[in-house]
């Protein structure tokens, strides 16, 4: 009977173990899928919309004028700005090489920049905002699935019942001998506790759609045309 009752212990064990650590390893692993795409976006809003931003810092080129865009286009505070980057012709040159040149006039040229810049950051904001929603949608799974595995694990009921087939309180005696396995297992319950990733808004900003171009043109075109009549002698094509 001692074997029947040790082999019945041992398989109840397995089977609460690989259920606890089974989902728990679920959870896991989708908490660090979540915080690698956290670093992905991370890079994403650097390498794309910050590289944006800049070349469109370096047409604008005064505070003013770039606070005014920030206003037009509802993205928020400004990101990724440093005046540096507007005194330095070198930068000014590199920025802008990959562009596309074309107009008439050099006003026409320095205002067809403009507006396909403004086009190439609007479509990645728009993609960097789904995968921000994304990784919202993505968070709160982990939350609800951390809320089921505490539904269907009570890991302190857990532990105290397999002390209880482990014997281990055959030989207690007195009345706090059940109050200090209690205080143990919730101990390590509070220690082994899964907790859900930081919501992707205090990691990342949450930036707005971009107004599409024509919607706003006259308005751009108005801080167009004040940038560059602040820099008139300015040649996008001879950069």
């Amino acid at each position: 009977m001692l074997d029947l009752n040790t082999t019945l212990a041992f398989e109840v064990k397995k089977e609460l173990a690989d259920r606890y650590f089974g989902f728990r390893k679920i959870i896991e692993e989708d908490t660090n899928a979540y915080q690698k795409n956290v670093i992905a976006s991370a890079l994403e809003l650097e390498e794309k919309i910050g590289f944006d931003l800049i070349r469109i810092y370096v047409l604008l080129q005064h505070d003013d004028l770039i606070q005014d865009f920030f206003t037009l286009t509802g993205l928020g505070e400004i990101l990724f700005y440093d005046q540096y980057i507007n005194k330095s012709a070198t930068i000014r040159k590199q920025m802008l090489a990959d562009i596309r040149v074309h107009g008439f006039t050099r006003k026409m040229r320095f205002s067809n920049m403009f507006f396909e810049l403004y086009e190439i950051l609007e479509q990645d904001v728009i993609e960097y905002r789904q995968r921000v929603l994304d990784l919202a949608m993505d968070q709160e799974t982990i939350k609800e699935e951390i809320n089921l595995f505490y539904q269907k694990n009570d890991i302190s009921g857990i532990m105290l019942f397999l002390r209880g087939m482990d014997g281990a309180t055959t030989g207690s005696s007195g009345p706090m001998a059940g109050s200090i396995d209690t205080v143990s297992a919730i101990t390590m319950e509070e220690k082994m506790r899964l907790q859900p990733p930081q919501p992707i808004e205090k990691l990342l900003p949450i930036l707005s759609l971009m107004p599409p171009a024509k919607e706003i043109r006259k308005e751009l075109k108005e801080l167009v045309n004040t940038a560059f009549a602040r820099q008139p002698e300015l040649d996008v094509r001879k950069l």
